[in-house]
């Protein structure tokens, strides 16, 4: 029985019972592609076979296999079961539904390594709320969403496929563009966004031939600039990993057999690179290049990053001093202008975190508002540097990689340890974010040139170079500048290319 507290959605492959959470209507553990098993192992998803009676839609469903404690650790949260029968999405809406809803479809981090779309901090009720459609998508991971090898190969005539994970991530929005008006939503203004690896899936489906028309809009949160994968260098360390669980020469089945579970625990050198593969009829050139030569699909874009993305790079064992003594051997970084660009900081350690912290994810935000402004697109760009009082000496250089997640979802009673020592200023705060993202996903245009909110949030068009910081020196703020670390973001520009690998 279709109730307040039962909601059913008729949808062609069958019926859905989800449920009212938080005064919202919530469905969770949808398919949208047939599980990625089997045969099914490394190829592009398939459609979901129907089901008989009502599917129980109130549960989230089973993350791909990746490392459970590192998931909790650092990529919010217990991500429960796992499964390489993981293509399933959550969807959000509100009770009272009357005229379409704006769209956003969340795309989550982990380094394509980590995460699932059903984390606490991406709970979706309190956005869908403020009256949009929120859905949350889990994709395959590691090396079961990007593998190259040329046994594979031979099984696509019509080109090469390595990048599965973001195959999925189009599934799921074709999946929106055939079924979300059942929910409410507005399959003509879907906005996509995402944080860290989220984030690139936004950056790496903006620059694909294969997503264009999919989505209206796109929010970046701390998209990287490290390279992609070229397809040659993939299909080499494709191989070094069959061999190394044993198949030398292996043939398609012989690597379709291997259990699911064989990838996960792969450590250097054969783990998985945090970006895409290049070269592949997902994404045929790098996505960076794409940019620079401002070929990317031309929709309204916000992007930002935060004050201590650093602290991600440290995580992963980047050694700030050593970074600096690598850029001095590189002659076109111009190490004395560097020095000059960040007064204050002594020594290399200190330099080189900021540095890092820069090239990595800082300039993405310029490179994106340049070849917006090429295509005569608005780019909303914004800087993170909150930190709640009870925080700062746990985090003292900033705004950690993925600290703004929870305000963006207005969730900070969610997130671990936040939750636990928050005020009514942080969440004041985390309201005043997420309306500001809401206010994109409903308003933004090719035509839109100013977000309202606490302060006017002007897009960067053709010669205006803007920038909101959300959050002033760690503190609750908001306040509009012009030419945002100008000089150090057209110097790193400049040199995108020859950017350091930090491997």
């Amino acid at each position: 029985m279709n109730t307040p507290e039962t909601p059913i959605i008729q949808l062609p492959q069958g019926r859905l019972r989800g449920a009212l959470e938080n005064n919202t209507h919530c469905w969770r553990g949808i398919p949208y592609a047939a599980p990625p098993v089997g045969e099914r192992r490394w190829r592009a998803p398939e459609p979901v076979t129907a089901w008989e009676g009502v599917r129980d839609a109130t549960r989230n469903g089973a993350a791909c296999w990746q490392n459970a404690t590192l998931c909790e650790e650092i990529a919010g949260g217990d991500p429960g079961a796992f499964s390489e029968d993981c293509l399933w999405l959550n969807v959000w809406a509100p009770k009272e539904r009357t005229a379409p809803l704006p769209v956003m479809v969340w795309l989550h981090g982990g380094g394509f390594t980590l995460g699932s779309a059903g984390l606490p901090p991406y709970d979706g009720a309190r956005l869908a709320a403020r009256g949009v459609v929120l859905v949350s998508v889990n994709y395959r991971l590691g090396h079961l969403g990007f593998f190259a090898h040329p046994a594979l190969d031979q099984e696509n005539p019509d080109g090469p496929v390595h990048n599965f994970a973001l195959l999925d991530q189009i599934a799921a929005l074709r999946w929106v563009q055939q079924h979300i008006e059942a929910f409410g939503g507005d399959a003509s203004n879907v906005t996509l966004f995402g944080e860290s690896a989220g984030a690139r899936s936004v950056l790496s489906l903006l620059c694909s031939p294969l997503a264009a028309g999919l989505f209206h809009k796109a929010i970046v949160q701390s998209g990287y600039t490290l390279p992609d994968v070229p397809r040659q260098r993939a299909l080499q360390q494709g191989e070094a990993v069959a061999a190394h669980l044993g198949l030398e020469n292996a043939t398609a089945a012989q690597l379709r057999a291997l259990p699911g579970d064989a990838f996960w625990a792969l450590e250097k050198p054969f783990n998985l690179h945090p970006t895409p593969i290049s070269g592949d009829a997902v994404l045929p050139e790098p996505m960076l290049d794409t940019l620079l030569h401002a070929r990317q699909y031309p929709v309204p874009v916000m992007i930002g990053s935060n004050s201590d993305e650093a602290s991600v790079l440290g995580l992963f064992g980047v050694d700030f001093a050593a970074q600096m003594t690598r850029l001095r051997r590189e002659r076109r970084m111009g190490m004395g202008l560097i020095r000059l660009l960040y007064p204050g900081l002594k020594g290399d350690g200190p330099l080189g975190r900021e540095v890092c912290r820069d090239m990595a994810f800082t300039t993405m935000g310029y490179v994106m508002m340049r070849a917006q402004q090429r295509l005569n697109q608005p780019c909303w760009r914004y800087w993170f540097d909150y930190v709640p009082l009870a925080e700062r000496k746990l985090f003292p250089h900033g705004a950690w990689h993925g600290n703004e997640v929870p305000y963006v979802f207005d969730n900070l009673t969610l997130a671990e340890p936040l939750c636990q020592h928050v005020d009514e200023q942080d969440l004041a705060f985390a309201g005043q974010v997420a309306d500001y993202w809401v206010q994109f996903a409903r308003a933004a245009t090719a035509q839109t040139s100013v977000l309202e909110g606490p302060v006017r949030w002007p897009a960067s068009t053709r010669r205006r170079d803007r920038l909101l910081r959300i959050g002033i020196h760690r503190e609750a703020g908001f306040r509009v500048e012009n030419r945002f670390m100008r000089a150090r973001m057209a110097l790193f520009c400049r040199v995108m290319s020859r950017l350091v690998t930090l491997d």
